[in-house]
């Protein structure tokens, strides 16, 4: 944190477990990002029927953090007006522009139709391993399609993705929560190293 300065805020709340006096610590953000620390270019999500309103407030907070432009919220994807997303999200739902689609597929077609690439996030046959693309050769704008936690992207989007990443998987689980996977394709999109 080199020469920031630590400021202390003082709250009248107890820990839940042992009754103690909590406080918060609070750091002030740098004036002003370095330019490598900026996405060399445009990144948005789709969201296809997200079920968990805390994974949807995770992918904002790390959407906001990897610099994402909008988050395209569908069908049943809790919006930031669920009281379960600001829990995860940590005030990243209000920083990071997004829009409620009650259908994905259309959303998909009117993005492609404006002239975005469309790239899954999901396993399977003709996946590319994300970490074998340099993200600075990835088609701009982006937007990488994540899909719901247990049946993935919709087919019918997946038709439409002029590309599908997945992430490489050394262990017996098959795949990585969705809001985890998420943020490492995101970050690796807009900050990787090819």
């Amino acid at each position: 944190m080199g020469a920031e300065k630590e400021i202390e805020v003082t709250r009248h709340e107890t820990c839940p477990r042992c009754g103690g006096p909590t406080r918060l610590l609070t750091y002030p953000r740098p004036s002003a990002q370095e330019p490598e620390d900026v996405p060399p270019l445009p990144l948005a999500a789709l969201l296809d029927n997200i079920r968990s309103a805390y994974n949807v407030g995770a992918i904002f907070r790390t959407g906001d953090g990897a610099g994402l432009t909008h988050l395209h919220l569908c069908g049943i994807t809790p919006t930031p007006e669920h009281p379960k997303v600001a829990k995860t999200g940590l005030g990243g739902e209000r920083s990071l522009a997004w829009s409620y689609h009650a259908n994905a597929l259309d959303a998909a077609r009117a993005l492609v139709e404006r002239g975005h690439t469309l790239w899954a996030l999901e396993k399977g046959a003709g996946a590319t391993p994300l970490f074998q693309l340099s993200p600075q050769e990835a088609p701009r704008p982006l937007v990488l399609v994540v899909g719901n936690e247990i049946s993935g992207v919709d087919p019918a989007i997946l038709d439409l993705c002029q590309g599908r990443v997945a992430l490489p998987m050394a262990g017996v689980k098959g795949s990585l929560n969705v809001a985890v996977a998420f943020g490492v394709a995101a970050y690796w999109l807009a900050f990787g190293i090819g």
